[in-house]
């Protein structure tokens, strides 16, 4: 059907471009059919050949300010997971509340509860009296959910800081059922649905998903692409389940197991597959805490998460030397993890939603900050949206959201970050210059548009070349204009005469040739 040829490079050097020079035969290649979907570099899916100097390059994200300090006394210095989207004309924050208290019985100084913030901007935060749940006598607060404000027969409580709130987009969606929450009681996941995010009710009395752990963030989420419900939690991988060795994980701090997520999917949100274990393919073996997997919304086949990544040094002198040594000793009192693990965030995408590319290199690190060396510390919340940048003429940017200051005094940060709009991961080269060609693409559209940055010095170049590695007139890389910028939505100029649509719907490839650049994302339309 395809030609069995695809192109080898040939590296030669004129001048800095990189001069494709040979072509030999390969194995029958069946094209991607990208359509006039946007296309990140987020992994190798569409590359075929990348010529070093040139490097997927992992971005970090810029520290903002701190959006939210959970000072309330019904909140506290432990709430660990988060959930931000927008909704409408307002943004929504859910987080749990705990105040760890060393002195305490289990550590506790009060019950967890489930609390509520929103926001016109994504920046500026309140903290609205909801008047649904009593704190010491009075509802003026912001509390959404306590242990028991819903009740499911045979389950005493339900752990109300472990919770997951989500907006359903499916079409499908049963009424009073908008919004979702996954829950944990009795070692096992719950599903509750609300109509506002406020009122909540079982979707089903039984529990949804029974095999894992579920001491994390657990997730579920309306997969548009593939028309299904995915749910992402914790368990340990070992050779039982976690709900059959929870015990022996406490006796033993769970030094034997290793932390890890799990995946399931279900059509209806209350019946689901059977779990496994996600896959990581040429990723270093690590214990992962939360995974904060959605579909990005600029491009929803591809599945994103920000997991948190937990490390426990032990003690050694670089452990005495970091910030607030004898609250780490007192901690470790408790157990020995307490004192001696730390975490940090990563990045990791998908595209059928169990392999992902995990880069190990970490996407947020403690950094600076004295109050961030802390296990639990630098965990995202789960939700990325879209904000004005703090420079009035730059594009829109992406913000989330990570916690900070945890474990210490009575509150805890809500530290926001910002990154370029599909800024996660680029092809890069230096100035000396590098290249890579894509795997044979069908596209739709007669436009190109590219998401890139170059310094004043450098510039992109490319051309299109046809399945066996050809470049196509009037679009070759003399034939293309150099462009050099900074843009997250550019269109490419052709040479008057060459028009896109002429190609479209049959195989080609695309060849970029970068200088001191970054390229993101691509997508015809």
């Amino acid at each position: 059907m395809f030609s069995k040829r695809a192109p080898i490079l040939t590296k030669v050097l004129t001048g800095t471009t990189l001069v494709l020079l040979a072509l030999v035969p390969l194995a029958a290649e069946e094209p991607i059919r990208i359509g006039s979907r946007r296309e990140l570099f987020v992994d190798d899916y569409l590359i075929a050949h990348l010529s070093p100097p040139a490097e997927l390059r992992l971005h970090q994200p810029e520290r903002r300010e701190v959006a939210l300090v959970t000072d309330k006394p019904w909140e506290g210095n432990a709430g660990a997971y988060r959930t931000v989207f927008r909704d409408g004309d307002r943004f929504r924050m859910y987080f749990g509340s705990n105040q760890y208290d060393l002195g305490a019985k289990d550590m506790l100084g009060h019950p967890p509860f489930l609390c509520y913030a929103e926001s016109r901007d994504a920046i500026h935060w309140e903290r609205p009296e909801l008047n649904l749940v009593s704190y010491q006598g009075s509802t003026r607060n912001n509390i959404v959910l306590a242990e028991d404000t819903v009740k499911i027969p045979g389950v005493d409580k339900l752990r109300a800081d472990h919770v997951a709130v989500y907006k359903d987009p499916n079409p499908a969606c049963r009424p009073g059922e908008e919004y979702k929450m996954t829950i944990v009681g009795k070692r096992a996941l719950y599903a509750l649905g609300s109509k506002d995010g406020f009122h909540w009710k079982p979707i089903s009395l039984d529990p949804i998903i029974t095999k894992g752990y579920f001491d994390s963030k657990n997730l579920a989420f309306w997969d548009p692409v593939n028309k299904l419900y995915r749910a992402y939690f914790r368990d340990f991988r070992n050779t039982v389940t976690g709900a059959q060795r929870s015990q022996q994980a406490k006796a033993d701090e769970g030094h034997r197991y290793v932390r890890d997520i799990m995946t399931a999917t279900s059509t209806d949100f209350i019946h689901w597959n059977e779990p496994q274990w996600l896959r990581y393919p040429g990723s270093p073996d690590e214990e992962l805490y939360t995974n904060q997997i959605a579909p990005y919304h600029r491009a929803p086949h591809i599945l994103m998460g920000f997991p948190k990544r937990y490390q426990d040094r032990g003690w050694s002198e670089a452990m005495r030397l970091l910030p607030n040594r004898e609250h780490r000793e007192a901690r470790s009192k408790v157990s020995p993890r307490y004192g001696t693990a730390v975490t940090d965030a990563l990045f990791m995408t998908s595209r059928d939603g169990l392999h992902f590319r995990r880069w190990g290199e970490a996407f947020i690190r403690p950094g600076p900050l004295s109050d961030n060396w802390v296990y639990g510390d630098n965990g995202p919340a789960w939700g990325l949206i879209e904000t004005p940048s703090h420079i009035a003429t730059a594009p829109t940017e992406l913000s989330f959201y990570t916690v900070e200051h945890y474990w210490r005094d009575n509150s805890s940060n809500v530290r926001r970050f910002t990154i370029r709009m599909d800024g996660f991961v680029s092809v890069h080269a230096p100035l000396a210059g590098g290249e890579f060609v894509t795997k044979l693409v069908i596209f739709e559209g007669d436009e190109l548009e590219m998401n890139f940055s170059t310094s004043a010095a450098g510039s992109i170049r490319m051309e299109i070349q046809d399945e066996d590695g050809r470049p196509i007139p009037g679009f070759t890389l003399e034939e293309i204009p150099e462009i050099f910028g900074d843009a997250i939505e550019y269109p490419v100029p052709f040479r008057q005469g060459s028009r896109l649509t002429d190609l479209a719907g049959r195989p080609v490839r695309l060849r970029f040739v970068l200088r001191d650049a970054d390229l993101y994302a691509i997508r015809f339309h």
